[in-house]
C-alpha cells in the first residue's frame, strides 16, 4: 500500500491543524493505520493509531484529549486532528500502515508501509 500525508504547516501554540493520509493499493480497511512524528535528534515515537473499522483507538499519552484520529473507508484515508497544539507538538508527521486488527502495536518496527512525512511547525 502507498501512503501519501498532507496537511502540515506552521501555526502558533493553541491552534489546530488537520493531518491527512491517503492510502491506495490496497483493501484499506484491512489495515491498522497509524500516525508517528519525529522531532530533530529524537527517535520517532507514536502518536495514535486506529484500526479497519474506525471503532478502536490508540494514543500516546502526550496527546490524549487534544489530537483525535480517524478514518474515511469511502476514501481510503486517515486524518489527525489536532487541537490545543503545544510548540513540543513540532515534528515531522508519518502515516504508517500494516494489514492486521491488532492496535496495541505502538512501536514503529511494527508497521510496514509509511509514508513521507509532513511537517508541523508550533511557534508561540
Amino acid at each position: 500500500v502507498q501512503l501519501q500525508a498532507s496537511g502540515g504547516g506552521l501555526v502558533q501554540a493553541g491552534d489546530s491543524l488537520r493531518l491527512s493520509c491517503a492510502a491506495s493499493g490496497g483493501i484499506f480497511l484491512t489495515y491498522v493505520m497509524a500516525w508517528f512524528r519525529q522531532a530533530p535528534g529524537k527517535e520517532r515515537e507514536f502518536v495514535a493509531n486506529i484500526n479497519g473499522s474506525g471503532v478502536r483507538k490508540t494514543y500516546a499519552d502526550s496527546v490524549k484529549g487534544r489530537f483525535t484520529m480517524s478514518r474515511d473507508n469511502t476514501k481510503n484515508t486517515v486524518y489527525l486532528q489536532m487541537n490545543s497544539l503545544k510548540l513540543g507538538d513540532t515534528a515531522v508527521y508519518y502515516c504508517a500502515a500494516f494489514r492486521g486488527a491488532y492496535i496495541g502495536r505502538t512501536s514503529a518496527n511494527g508497521y510496514d508501509y509509511w509514508g513521507q512525512g509532513t511537517q508541523v511547525t508550533v511557534s508561540s
